[in-house]
């Protein structure tokens, strides 16, 4: 079915882009809203915040106030990422971001937000892309001319229930495993670093303060760094590839890898369940589980457990938050990045319980750890459906 295009000005009460400046820091405040919030998955991801205090916040929204329904996306440097602003948003746009707000009476804004999505878009984005000579960018002046050829509102709307379905039931996994993870890092929390571990009232205190039975350890001798090099001519186009960039931000589930078929140079190999940690900026907190089989970046270190029941208190002790703060101060500068020190980080103490502590805390772990790799499995196979039905719905290929 073939539609007329018109320019985009013509479906949006108004298109906006941001203040080109940054605001004072400030602690706490309104969402200063920038590329880093935007999650390659499509949504806003607000697990760092620059904020924008309340006094300056009217300086920072004189152009527009983002709220529900506007579309969200970015124009320079990191490209083709769009999102939704959420309920309750308060904040303002920041540098290289923009916002269209469409005409509820022409355009369903679920629908635009798929159709930036789309082979269709992408096109007219590659085809408007200035090429600079530190970033790419598209020219946001013209943005306003730039084409679109939505169907009838009723048949956009009936396009956008399909794809909301799906990322209604992605965003529901989302949270699940959100929880997951904060329930495995309060119990963590509790048993080794509270000790209060079950049966701690009846357990003698030792010299060293430490609870019988408990051993001051490094993580060297608990652990170690996996180094085994595979080669590009050495692996198998569709062997998942884990690089820095798949890598979640304080969260231990790895949801996303690419294939080694875009591997160009030397990885490290890694096995199911092996711990990866991000050591390119450590402070970016990129730690998680493996859960296939595959390759992983060099900017990774590969952590493996010497012994299999150590891998839940070795997986919840590298992701923590003092863990990653204490690889964080003790990072060598390079002469591009700060990179983690695995030295340093073998160093780091770690309380080793009994065994009988031990696997209680590996019976209460272990499940979770089930659940999230069932979770992202699940996941995965519902954006590849949404993903293939996404261009056959806004081609017309598919009738709804």
């Amino acid at each position: 079915m073939k539609l007329d295009q018109a320019p985009i000005s013509q479906f949006a009460l108004g298109i906006y882009d941001g203040p080109h400046a940054t605001p004072p820091e400030s602690s706490d405040g309104a969402v200063f809203l920038g590329i880093k919030n935007f999650a390659p998955e499509g949504h806003l991801d607000f697990s760092e915040i620059r904020h924008v205090s309340e006094n300056d916040l009217p300086k920072w929204t004189r152009r527009v106030v983002p709220q529900q329904g506007d579309v969200v996306f970015t124009y320079e440097a990191t490209l083709h990422r769009y999102a939704l602003i959420p309920p309750n948003f308060r904040g303002c746009l920041g540098r290289r971001v923009a916002l269209v707000r469409p005409d509820p009476k022409k355009l369903d804004y679920r629908f635009l937000y798929y159709y930036f999505r789309s082979p269709i878009w992408r096109s007219v984005i590659e085809s408007n892309v200035i090429t600079g000579a530190t970033v790419d960018r598209i020219p946001i002046e013209r943005f306003p001319d730039f084409p679109i050829s939505p169907p009838p509102l009723a048949r956009q709307n009936k396009i956008a229930s399909i794809l909301t379905a799906y990322d209604d039931l992605i965003e529901n996994n989302r949270r699940r495993m959100a929880l997951l993870e904060e329930a495995a890092r309060k119990l963590y929390r509790e048993w080794f670093v509270r000790l209060r571990f079950p049966g701690h009232e009846r357990t003698p205190i030792r010299d060293g303060g430490l609870p019988e039975g408990w051993v001051r350890k490094t993580l060297g001798e608990l652990c170690e760094s996996i180094r085994e090099i595979a080669s590009p001519d050495q692996i198998d186009a569709d062997t998942p590839y884990i690089g820095l960039e798949h890598i979640p931000r304080r969260s231990i589930s790895q949801a996303d890898w690419g294939r080694a078929e875009d591997v160009t140079s030397s990885k490290h190999k890694l096995s199911t369940g092996d711990i990866l940690f991000g050591k390119i900026r450590p402070y970016f907190h990129k730690v998680s589980l493996a859960f296939v089989d595959g390759v992983a970046s060099a900017d990774a270190i590969v952590i493996r457990p010497k012994e299999v029941d150590l891998h839940a208190l070795l997986l919840l002790t590298v992701s923590s938050d003092a863990f990653v703060a204490m690889a964080s101060q003790t990072m060598k500068e390079g002469s591009k990045m700060p990179r983690a020190d695995w030295k340093q980080m073998q160093a780091h103490e770690v309380l080793r319980p009994p065994l009988p502590v031990l696997e209680a805390f590996n019976r209460q772990i272990v499940p979770i750890t089930e659940q999230l790799r069932n979770l992202t499995f699940q996941t995965r196979k519902l954006r590849t459906a949404r993903d293939r039905l996404l261009p056959k719905l806004m081609s017309g290929e598919i009738e709804v």
